[in-house]
């Protein structure tokens, strides 16, 4: 692929990125749409939360193993086969009358979606070897998922007030087909070594039950029982089947994660810094929308009307900002600045009142989110630095397990936070806006917290480059920063 003239290249990036940005949207554009889900079919609060986890629990569990299928079948197979599943699995989402059915298609979707993203990036990768391109081609890539979750806020509540709950899983459904018919004609479907080639089974089934328990155990906690038996342990079982899946891997003739993927210190780095930095982000993208509605009174199509300048900001800033920062700066130089962008808008966030106005108070915190446009394409280009050809699937779904675990992670906690906050707040006499704002303050605060770490840990560990267009070196070799 690497030799495909530049147009094809330039196709099949286009088809990559169509295809990930509906696994994106998909993510946040159903959050919209919850009340209107729950009233049609009677979900209670409690059930009504596996519309989401069913979801998040096979996309983040199954994202690492369907890398290392895509390297050993072929890329471009696995990533058509995750797409057609998706659509198929969105069309049966729309058509959904009962709770199971509907919570079954999510999860299928989420199979779907974990075969599309985990071997999206790694092809990325190996389709622009060369710096310049490849800086380009990340900036674009890094526009999907970071504007993707805000445009699909506003998508959802659009297509929710206008046609109904139904057609946020129907959209997806001409884009699906339009997206296929394009990667069989623009993508490499050539057959990967096969199975026989590295299929480690047991490495295989360690890291999804892990993975999958431990998301589950994460977002099916009750906020007010972290405590409790059955999250205490089943997240000391998820952590044992990690750490088994850890001495596999050391041991195994064909690792499911070969350790060589972590020669160079930028991808554990970049990995442990986008866990902290999508817990914040994510966790605050849903906190400040619940924030509109529940205390400043937005409806759906208000609230995601609200969070679009949020969305341009950052699709600015990764399509058009970053690639040429990167190749001007180097990665870590690019990356501390939207870190630091980042930790602003969310201490800002915490001057929040109930009352607030959303010109003075709300609108430029969400110009300041534009720093996450800086942030996901350094953080994609360090991540993916140390994948080889051969690799490239696996270190995908590597850098992918750590988005969805850090999103779903994010959530979790923070509203927690917010939730145990405001209800303090309601006991010592304050009314609901006030217990609501005091909460969800405290969450954005916390989330302040979680990106400086990120970027204490980026500013100590990442050596700064002898040479300022670190930005992408070719797959497989190391560079400098790192």
């Amino acid at each position: 692929m690497p030799s495909s003239p530049p147009r094809a290249r330039w196709l099949a990036l286009a088809a990559l990125c169509t295809g990930t940005l509906m696994i994106v949207l998909d993510g946040s554009v159903v959050t919209v749409a919850l009340p209107q889900i729950q009233r049609d079919l009677a979900f209670s609060p409690a059930d009504l939360t596996w519309t989401v986890n069913a979801y998040l629990i096979a996309f983040g569990g199954l994202l690492l193993f369907a890398g290392r299928l895509g390297d050993l079948l072929g890329h471009g197979r696995v990533f058509v086969a995750g797409l057609l599943l998706f659509t198929a699995a969105s069309l049966l989402c729309g058509l959904a009358t009962g709770q199971a059915v509907l919570v079954a298609a999510r999860f299928l979707q989420g199979v779907g979606a974990a075969a599309v993203s985990a071997v999206g990036l790694g092809m990325t990768a190996t389709l622009f070897p060369e710096p310049g391109e490849r800086a380009k081609a990340f900036g674009v890539f890094g526009f999907v998922g970071a504007a993707g979750a805000s445009i699909g806020q506003v998508l959802g509540g659009l297509l929710t007030e206008a046609f109904g709950w139904p057609w946020i899983f129907f959209v997806n459904l001409p884009f699906g087909v339009a997206v296929g018919l394009l990667s069989l004609r623009v993508l490499d479907l050539g057959r990967g070594p096969g199975l026989r080639a590295g299929a480690d089974a047991l490495g295989a089934v360690l890291a999804t039950g892990g993975l999958m328990l431990g998301i589950a155990t994460i977002v099916a906690t009750d906020p007010h029982g972290w405590a409790s038996v059955r999250t205490v342990g089943g997240g000391l079982l998820a952590v044992a089947l990690l750490a088994a899946f850890a001495v596999r891997q050391s041991r195994a003739a064909a690792p499911l994660l070969p350790p060589r993927v972590f020669r160079t210190r930028a991808v554990p780095v970049a990995n442990l810094a986008q866990l902290l930095t999508l817990s914040a982000m994510f966790g605050v993208q849903i906190l400040a929308a619940l924030y509109l509605q529940d205390v400043l009174g937005y409806g759906a199509l208000a609230t995601g009307a609200a969070m679009l300048p949020a969305a341009v900001a950052i699709g600015a800033a990764s399509l058009f900002l970053a690639p040429r920062l990167i190749a001007r700066l180097g990665e870590r130089t690019v990356l501390l600045t939207g870190l630091g962008l980042l930790v602003a808008a969310f201490v800002l966030f915490t001057r929040l009142t109930p009352h607030a106005g959303y010109v003075t108070h709300v609108l430029p915190t969400m110009l300041l989110l534009g720093g996450f446009g800086l942030v996901l394409p350094s953080l994609t280009a360090l991540g993916m630095s140390g994948a080889s050809p051969e690799d490239a699937g696996v270190v995908s779904g590597l850098f992918n397990t750590g988005r969805q675990v850090g999103s779903a992670l994010g959530v979790a906690v923070l509203s927690t936070l917010a939730a145990a906050r405001a209800d303090a707040l309601l006991a010592a006499g304050q009314s609901t806006a006030q217990a609501l704002t005091g909460g969800y303050t405290l969450a954005f605060g916390t989330a302040a917290g979680l990106v400086a770490a990120a970027f204490v840990l980026v500013a100590a560990l990442l050596r700064r480059p002898r040479r300022t267009a670190a930005a992408a070196a070719p797959v497989g070799t190391s560079r400098p920063a790192a």
